[in-house]
């Protein structure tokens, strides 16, 4: 079966920044904690947790509580995501999935018009119907729960002072909010981002969001309840299924019994080195192993980062874990997922075997791998909003942290000052393909399938080497499998994996990142069968790593990010140009 260029694909070119660059940040100070963040205020947010003396996942939910007020379009309460984390005393590995999920009215035609026909994913996603009980908060309360040091309201102060106080408007910030999609937002959002005129409101612009304050001091003083029952509770219900577009069935009850899970994290061998990351629902620590594993038999440390044929390679093993991923990925509470046999010895060598260094594959299809049942590959839609954080703490903790409202300003709807994401257009609108169930189709309490990736990889001696995660919709899974070879076979550094150029495959049709060395290499990979055209592509990744004993922070130059010490100022990455549109 021949895999067509995703939607995703499309979509990630149009949101993407005009040209990355080459670059490293400043030299690291040794620092007893670190943090990595998209945004600076985050980053220092985090900081002043670690100093406070709080863990690592202290941090992580100061960083994703500020995140929420001044990246609203990518992240916050009105969404989900997910936490890979590392127990530095007991050496283990855990990891929770706060993913949201459909109200349990849902059924396999949830996005099925009056006329019996599915709706397009622009059609979709306005209103209720796109919205899943968000699922940040309690991802947040039990990361505290298990792993936290200082009192849950302390977490709070840095999000409140953001939003009693106000926060600049970015020149990245602003570029979303100037090509905003036509009629998403009404009401409050467009007198909180937009002037009287309709133009959006200038870089620099003081954004103040009393709405946003008095919620989290709310939730600061009662906890996750405050959130999930009771008045904002019923506002949520009633925002949703009041939509004049695409109103939803969500109940109260629906939102009481959200917990976030803990989930089995996915981990295998590379190399030398340990990889662990997040299970299903999310389809990213499979398909990062998958890249990974079906790579080992060529030597990539010899044919270096400058050699097309490793990127050649690295794009045929793409293709086929997306092949993978599309098929037989979703929640595992609600469809049998085969990750062993996807992840299997002899399965991986099977998969791998299809690979040549001189040619590419004529055709793509999802493998059959041991426990799969019958599936058809379904191509996911575009995903937008969404932005990664770690950070790692004086006793060697590690929280690495995924979260989303997925696409930019989620559902459009609004509450109590938060957005509510669009998560459930991450399911397959139709059901069924070819006769075969698809695996992530709509279901009610299902969680959507996901392209998030946050990765923890250890040293043969069981230490921590990297620990990283990125945004940018699908092209997730490629930045962080393309980041770790970057590191652990051609010995870059953390910043120069996560800046290097991206050779994008998830179907037949790959993407060059432009005005990166990716596109000095396309005249090569034509001549090796590839099919590949060049665009921006719209990247961020977070990532810290240990150097010589020490914490080494990480940010996408593409993006705003900083990396921060506990005790030292932001690590901005040297921007070799000025980003003129933002990546997602």
């Amino acid at each position: 079966m021949r895999i067509s260029l995703l939607p995703a694909l499309a979509a990630a070119l149009l949101l993407a920044p005009a040209a990355p660059l080459a670059a490293r940040a400043a030299p690291a100070r040794i620092e007893p904690g670190m943090v990595s963040s998209a945004d600076p205020r985050a980053a220092a947010a985090g900081a002043e947790i670690l100093r406070a003396g709080g863990s690592a996942a202290d941090a992580a939910v100061a960083m994703m509580l500020a995140l929420s007020v001044v990246e609203p379009g990518h992240s916050g309460l009105g969404g989900g995501g997910f936490l890979v984390h590392y127990d530095a005393a007991h050496k283990a590995t855990a990891s929770y999935d706060g993913r949201e999920a459909a109200p349990k009215a849902a059924d396999p035609y949830w996005f099925y018009g009056a006329d019996g026909q599915p709706l397009t994913h622009a059609q979709a996603v306005p209103g209720g119907r796109s919205v899943g009980v968000p699922g940040s908060l309690r991802l947040m309360a039990e990361a505290h729960a298990k792993y936290g040091k200082l009192p849950w309201a302390r977490l709070f102060q840095p999000a409140i002072r953001l939003a009693t106080n106000g926060w600049e408007i970015t020149p990245r910030f602003y570029n979303f909010i100037a090509r905003r999609t036509p009629g998403l937002l009404n009401g409050w959002p467009v007198q909180y981002l937009y002037n009287a005129d309709g133009s959006a409101k200038p870089i620099g612009t003081l954004l103040k969001n009393p709405q946003q304050a008095a919620l989290l001091r709310e939730i600061a003083a009662k906890g996750p309840k405050a959130f999930y029952s009771g008045p904002v509770a019923r506002a949520i219900v009633a925002t949703v299924n009041d939509s004049p577009r695409n109103p939803s069935k969500m109940t109260e009850a629906d939102l009481a019994a959200y917990r976030a899970k803990a989930r089995p994290p996915v981990c295998g061998t590379y190399r030398a080195y340990r990889i662990c990351g997040m299970g299903p629902p999310s389809g990213g620590g499979v398909a990062v192993l998958q890249i990974l594993k079906q790579l080992e038999r060529f030597d990539m440390t010899a044919l270096g980062k400058d050699n097309p044929i490793a990127w050649h390679l690295f794009a045929e093993s793409s293709r086929l874990a997306y092949a993978d991923r599309d098929a037989y990925l979703g929640d595992p509470d609600h469809v049998q997922v085969p990750v062993a046999g996807l992840l299997a010895a002899n399965y991986i060598a099977g998969r791998s075997a299809l690979i040549s260094e001189t040619g590419s594959m004529a055709s793509i299809a999802p493998g059959k791998p041991a426990g799969a049942p019958p599936r058809k590959a379904v191509p996911p839609g575009p995903e937008h909003g969404t932005t990664d954080l770690v950070a790692v703490d004086r006793a060697g903790n590690v929280a690495e942290v995924t979260t989303t409202i997925e696409s930019v300003f989620g559902s459009g709807l609004t509450t109590n000052g938060i957005f509510l994401n669009n998560e459930l257009t991450d399911f397959d609108t139709v059901p069924a393909r070819d006769g075969a169930l698809a695996a992530n189709s709509v279901a009610g309490g299902k969680r959507p399938r996901s392209s998030m990736s946050p990765t923890i990889v250890y040293n043969p001696d069981g230490s921590v080497r990297i620990a990283i995660g990125a945004a940018g919709g699908s092209t997730i899974i490629a930045q962080v499998a393309k980041a770790l070879i970057g590191v652990l076979d051609w010995h870059m550094s953390a910043q120069d994996a996560i800046a290097m150029g991206l050779i994008f495959s998830p179907g037949q049709t790959a993407v060059a990142e432009k005005a990166t060395q990716a596109e000095a290499m396309v005249p090569a990979l034509l001549a090796l069968g590839e099919k590949i055209v060049v665009a921006p592509l719209g990247l961020k990744a977070n990532a810290i790593e240990r150097v010589d004993g020490h914490w080494v922070g990480a940010a996408d130059p593409r993006s705003e990010g900083v990396s921060q010490g506990e005790t030292g100022a932001p690590i901005v990455p040297k921007k070799a140009v000025a980003i003129d549109r933002p990546s997602e």
